[in-house]
């Protein structure tokens, strides 16, 4: 079952306060507000199960200094540090050593073929991959199985994309429609997708496969996991509300850059932030309404810093 962070934050502040100093952001940008804004968070943001968990075996794991993580387990820097300071230290999946015994396969997962390769090395090899990353790379094998040229729809490079493809060399990886007109001609293809992608986006690719492979059989297993459509359906009622939409998540978060992108195809203001301190007042100019949402690998304490940062510069958090 999905797990929801809950943010309550409520400001005990007055509002003829809010010119005082705050711990969030420098004195100036505090005192050169003098605004009067609502602040709604979605329906649905934040961390979800998947990234949890990870986070939870990997503190777990590293408490003796004997962990390496083989990439970055998620996109989330103060999640990162903070695993630094208990012991964990980071590694490539590609390289050919660690420097510890134990090595952990990230939440973006890895192919049966890493896997295998690094238990060959000599490593103990924890896994904590996505249950749902797991479930597209069970969808991929099987369309495989039956047949199927495989395809990903997904970023080329993004650690997860990797791993689904590793275990099958041959697969293409599509990100538009100009990639699908360029494919070769094939029988029957069978498509996954990237679980972080908008459902509506991937939805217009396959379509895109019917489009100019007609001849083609096409088996599409939809992967994009139900925290992102979550998250993306929550995001459409969000910004039909405000005038401005703030976007929490890490610089390297795809699900966190899709969904400021997807806030401003529909028509909405929309800005990025890692954290608290990166809030420009300029930003909230004229905005009579500011809405909050939040990558799948987002710390709960994080949105409640840049809840609690917006009502220093004269914000109130709407009631639930």
């Amino acid at each position: 079952m999905q797990s929801e962070i809950n943010v309550t934050v409520r400001s005990s502040t007055p509002a003829k306060s809010k010119a005082q100093s705050s711990v969030f952001l420098p004195r100036h940008f505090v005192l050169q507000s003098n605004l009067g804004f609502s602040i709604k968070l979605a329906d649905h943001l934040g961390m979800c199960f998947g990234v949890r968990d990870a986070i939870a075996l990997a503190e777990k794991k590293s408490g003796d200094g004997n962990l390496t993580i083989l990439g970055e387990l998620v996109h989330n820097e103060a999640v990162r540090e903070n695993l630094r300071q208990i012991g964990a230290q980071e590694g490539s999946l590609k390289h050919d050593q660690a420097a510890t015994s134990e090595v952990l396969i990230t939440a973006h997962g890895a192919s049966d073929r890493e896997k295998s390769r690094w238990l060959g090395l000599g490593h103990q090899v924890q896994d904590a991959t996505c249950p749902l990353v797991r479930k597209a790379h069970t969808a991929l094998a099987t369309l495989v199985a039956k047949g199927s040229f495989p395809v990903v729809i997904g970023k080329v490079g993004h650690a997860e994309v990797e791993g689904l493809i590793g275990d099958f060399p041959n697969s293409e990886v599509v990100l538009s429609e100009e990639d699908i007109m360029n494919l070769a001609e094939k029988r029957h293809y069978g498509i996954v997708s990237q679980t972080t992608l908008p459902i509506d986006f991937v939805e217009g690719l396959v379509a895109s496969f019917q489009k100019y492979h007609p001849d083609s059989e096409i088996t599409f297993r939809d992967t994009v996991c139900q925290p992102t459509k979550n998250r993306q359906r929550a995001l459409h009622q969000l910004a039909a509300q405000v005038d401005l939409v703030i976007v929490v998540g890490g610089e390297n978060s795809n699900n966190s850059r899709q969904l400021a992108e997807k806030a401003r195809e529909l028509g909405c203001r929309a800005e990025r932030i890692s954290e608290a301190s990166q809030i420009n007042p300029d930003w909230l100019k004229e905005v009579d309404s500011a809405g909050i949402t939040a990558g799948t690998s987002t710390l709960g304490s994080c949105v409640e810093k840049v809840v609690k940062a917006l009502e220093q510069l004269g914000g109130r958090q709407e009631d639930a």
